[in-house]
């Protein structure tokens, strides 16, 4: 349990220094300018076909699962096979992903904003259907909107946060970049035509990135 610590402090010191810093400014200005010329709602209006749902209903449900149940099946396979680079890399994916949902959480603690109208959220189920524009429903404070919803998305901050991590493990395994990246966009662009705005897929996947690529290096660099 130890690994999974591993560094810990001075990897959340990393993805908020330097020029790390300067991305999470990037997700900032590009929700800005996502949501001020109307990009949020138009693509809104443009994906809630039951097209979009069917597609995007299996990735909400394995951006949830997966962070938890793939990271213990790499570890088991680890212990069970004495291989010390899948447990190292079990334990990488696991602080990826805690910090992944712990920043984005804090994040929207900060933010508070209100989600897409859809039927499972009480604060939007009211204008489920509408065509009134909702996308600039910020309540900036603590604790306004709650951690579970809103900006940036966790879900997407998770899936590129672990993604990023095993790129930065794996650097020249192309098939496990291209199965990471398509695992993460999957969930990325699945969560911003249901739960979440096009600018919070952007930010997630932003954010994520950086904390999984600090993550990953720290890891890589660490002696076996």
């Amino acid at each position: 349990m130890p690994e999974l610590f591993h560094r810990l402090p001075r990897n959340v010191l990393a993805i908020f220094s330097g020029r790390n810093l300067g991305w999470h400014a990037l997700a900032i200005v590009l929700t800005m300018s996502i949501v001020r010329s109307g990009g949020d709602w138009s693509y809104y209006l443009a994906t809630r076909g039951e097209q979009f749902h069917r597609f995007a209903r299996p990735a909400i449900l394995l951006g949830t699962l997966l962070p938890v149940l793939g990271t213990l099946v790499i570890l088991f396979a680890g212990e069970s096979a004495k291989n010390r680079r899948l447990i190292s890399t079990a334990w990488a994916l696991g602080q990826a992903a805690l910090l992944g949902y712990l920043i984005s959480c804090a994040y929207k603690a900060f933010t508070g904003r209100i989600p897409p109208p859809f039927r499972g959220y009480r604060m939007s189920a009211a204008n489920s259907g509408s065509l009134v524009d909702s996308s600039h429903g910020f309540q900036f404070g603590f604790l306004k909107g709650g951690v579970f919803w809103g900006w940036p998305s966790s879900h997407t901050t998770v899936a590129f946060a672990m993604s990023a991590c095993l790129i930065a493990l794996y650097p020249r395994n192309r098939v496990l970049i291209f199965l990471a990246a398509l695992y993460s966009f999957y969930v990325g662009l699945s969560v911003s035509v249901t739960i979440h705005w096009l600018s919070e897929f952007v930010a997630g996947g932003i954010i994520g990135s950086v904390i999984g690529t600090v993550v990953g290096k720290s890891f890589r660099d660490r002696p076996t």
